[in-house]
């Protein structure tokens, strides 16, 4: 692979830098101590802005782990501006030197920082190759914002963030993921297109923001009880419910149990959909935290 060519003031065309070399620039190696595998394949890099749904606002897009810039550069060359997060240092001065035209431009925008504690802007949509560390923590930052997504993950997490009930995949990850949004795996990405190579393959998720076709009254209680559910898949639903409310917070397990449906009693966490935790939750909430529920 080589740089593309340069414009009149010296500078390489937006979306024509060659990734390998733009490692060298930085001049850093990729640390998987730090989760650093830069994504250097061109043609997955070329693809990953084209996987947004069909319509989606790019006028502002989130980038987290920019990295060497190699995927900074290609989300420039779609958006109206770009805002990358990188805990690194080094690399966050790095990607402002090489893209000082596009910073002083006003189109990008570095913050140097932890994507799962500094602050993050408003953003149209978000395109990001996620260290593995932080994988759930980011996801779970970016996914109430409700935005369009395109996330490459290990794919391992990927598959239980798509997968659907009933399957081995399925579980906490998927609920809540499934709680925010439509969650489809895309693309699979083998441990060469990284460098260094990880152990382990990735996959890129696509993910549409939707309203959920059930009701929650109290989300935050929703996400705790499929939590607390999930810590005891193995088990019936019963008694998954009565040995968790330490997770849950319900003060009286024992009345869910007595009010809800045998049939969704009877199964484990692995079995229901979405709607039938929710449908539980809501009854939690009503009869298991006395004087606690407004809905």
């Amino acid at each position: 692979m080589t740089d593309a060519g340069p414009t009149r003031d010296g500078r390489t065309r937006t979306g024509e830098r060659d990734p390998d070399a733009l490692v060298r620039r930085a001049g850093v190696s990729g640390n998987p101590d730090r989760d650093q595998h830069f994504l250097v394949d061109d043609r997955v890099l070329d693809r990953l802005p084209g996987y947004l749904p069909e319509g989606t606002d790019v006028g502002h897009v989130l980038e987290v782990g920019g990295g060497a810039g190699a995927l900074t550069d290609r989300l420039l060359a779609v958006a109206d501006r770009v805002t990358v997060v990188e805990r690194d240092p080094a690399l966050a001065g790095f990607l402002e030197r090489e893209f000082e035209a596009e910073v002083d431009a006003g189109r990008l925008t570095v913050l140097e920082g932890d994507a799962t504690e500094v602050p993050l802007p408003a953003y149209t949509a978000c395109v990001s190759n996620l260290p593995y560390g932080v994988s759930s923590p980011v996801a779970f930052r970016l996914l109430p914002r409700r935005r369009p997504a395109v996330l490459t993950f290990q794919r391992e997490f990927a598959e239980r963030m798509a997968a659907a009930p009933g399957t081995d995949d399925y579980g906490r990850l998927s609920v809540t993921a499934g709680h925010y949004a439509d969650v489809e795996v895309v693309e699979v990405v083998p441990p060469t297109a990284f460098d260094p190579q990880p152990a382990v393959e990735s996959a890129v998720v696509r993910v549409r923001p939707r309203t959920p076709e059930y009701e929650v009254d109290d989300e935050a209680f929703f996400l705790d009880f499929v939590k607390a559910v999930f810590t005891q898949r193995r088990k019936t639903v019963r008694n998954a419910i009565r040995n968790t409310a330490h997770i849950s917070g319900l003060g009286d397990p024992d009345a869910v149990v007595a009010a809800a449906d045998e049939g969704l009693l009877s199964s484990r966490a692995g079995d229901l959909a979405p709607a039938e935790f929710a449908k539980l939750a809501r009854l939690a909430a009503e009869v298991g935290r006395p004087g606690e529920y407004d809905g």
